[in-house]
């Protein structure tokens, strides 16, 4: 009779020593008086597939601080997203509206506005 032999089992993915991982950057949303509350939510809800009571939330409070954190993620991710929001165009119920709302970058790890 042979006796069994159990099998080594090495986990499949191994983190290697010293790996970098990219830095994430939050992407922040700056408050104007030239966008509605509609415009805000309309635009989370098309752009971040965000449910309306969470892209409610970022609207009052982007009104109320004058800026709000939409995604923290790593920087080509974050650029397109900035990019889409700067892209999204005008409050069609704001006759004053010259454009699309701004956005920032800033690093994960930093909370002030850089």
């Amino acid at each position: 009779m042979q006796s069994a032999v159990a099998p080594v089992v090495t986990p499949s993915v191994f983190q290697e020593e010293g790996e970098q991982h990219s830095p994430l950057f939050h992407v922040v949303l700056l408050d104007d008086d030239e966008h509605t509350y509609d415009y805000v939510i309309e635009m989370l809800q098309k752009l971040f597939l965000f449910p309306r009571d969470v892209a409610f939330r970022h609207a009052v409070e982007v009104d109320t601080t004058g800026r709000t954190v939409v995604i923290t993620c790593e920087r080509p991710q974050a650029e397109f997203a900035r990019d889409q929001i700067h892209a999204y165009g005008k409050d069609p119920r704001m006759p004053k509206s010259k454009g699309s709302m701004s956005a920032v970058l800033i690093p994960a790890g930093n909370t002030a506005l850089g």
